[in-house]
């Protein structure tokens, strides 16, 4: 579970940068990784509910 959710910060920094370049500087590959982040981000979340219904059982 805690490696789980260290992979979880590491990708909401790898979004952070991405969208905020793309925010700022009007970057369009980094829009692209933002999404592709996003992406990543909610399949790793949802790992995350259901390790943790399982944890708290």
């Amino acid at each position: 579970m805690k490696e789980l959710i260290e992979k979880i910060n590491v990708e909401i920094e790898a979004f952070q940068v991405n969208a905020g370049a793309q925010l700022e500087k009007g970057n369009k590959a980094a829009g692209t990784r933002a999404r592709k982040s996003a992406l990543e981000l909610s399949k790793l979340l949802k790992e995350f509910r259901k390790a943790s219904v399982e944890f708290s059982k």
